[in-house]
């Protein structure tokens, strides 16, 4: 029997739902949730995500101050826009879009943020406090796996979980999520990657298997036991002559073959994807929230 397809743009809708109420009641209070965008250069894939993000904000209530700097803007002028937005108390999270212009150092511009801003959950700050299991804005993409996880029932605490990708923005985060205690966490975790021998010998112990290397089709079926979990995290451009664009999008697991062993399944796109937005505009009413004391 076929895995069942995990929904992933109707579980990001259904939060979206419970943030647009909490918006409503923190502007009942005298506070509209704001982010901050920033975007240097021009790279359509990079434009085309901030744009999706900000008319995701205006759709559940929130403010959005947009800004767009050219691709020769120096390190200098995108830290003065960041400080700018560390004072503003009408920004109570800061995006900015990556991967940046060469000539700026990510991680410079990651210091420079208020970590109480830092709505990417990337910060060093953040970054700790998370694995010490302190409160912290967690990563939007590996926190969005965790909502899927919970949102379709399956039961993380006590499951093994392997993960193939050992990424700070997914593989690193994601494993810290789940090793913690509390709702979503207390999970056995193994990390593979790409100096791991046999990947397959890990993920076919798994009750979840999320992908997230890179490489589209990397998870095939005979790595994976009957009835597992697969979450895919991939999103990757795989040429085909077919489309208008030349491309399709392809995830990090051969989900054709993998669903009809896997129980459950996320599909690209449609699954961890329209996660990533909305834990974005989760993590920033929750600043809201904080600043507004309620």
């Amino acid at each position: 029997m076929s895995a069942k397809i995990i929904d992933g743009k109707a579980v990001a809708e259904k939060i979206r739902g419970e943030l647009r109420a909490e918006v409503a009641r923190l502007k009942a209070k005298g506070v509209t949730p704001g982010l901050g965008v920033i975007l240097v250069g021009d790279d359509p894939a990079s434009k085309s995500y901030v744009t999706a993000k900000e008319q995701a904000c205006h759709e559940i209530g929130m403010f959005s101050d947009d800004n767009r700097l050219p691709a020769s803007a120096t390190q200098e002028e995108l830290l003065a826009l960041i400080r700018r937005m560390n004072e503003d108390p009408a920004i109570h999270g800061i995006l900015v879009q990556l991967p940046l212009p060469k000539q700026i150092r990510e991680s410079e511009v990651l210091l420079a943020m208020n970590p109480d801003k830092d709505v990417d959950g990337f910060h060093p700050t953040n970054v700790g406090r998370m694995v010490v299991g302190q409160q912290a804005f967690l990563p939007c993409t590996p926190h969005g796996v965790v909502q899927l996880l919970l949102h379709s029932g399956v039961k993380i605490e006590g499951a093994h979980v392997v993960i193939v990708g050992r990424s700070n923005i997914v593989g690193k985060p994601l494993a810290n999520m789940l090793m913690a205690k509390g709702p979503g966490g207390n999970a056995t975790v193994t990390v593979c990657h790409t100096r791991t021998r046999d990947i397959g010998a890990f993920t076919r112990q798994a009750d979840i298997v999320v992908a997230a290397a890179g490489q589209p089709g990397a998870i095939k079926a005979d790595m994976v036991c009957e009835g597992a979990v697969v979450i895919d995290v991939g999103v990757n451009r795989v040429p085909d002559p077919t489309k208008k664009s030349g491309f399709r999008l392809a995830g990090d697991v051969d989900f054709e073959a993998v669903k009809e062993k896997a129980s459950l399944i996320t599909p690209v796109p449609g699954g961890v994807g329209p996660m990533t937005i909305t834990m974005l505009l989760y993590n920033t009413v929750e600043s809201a929230r904080r600043v507004a004391g309620a």
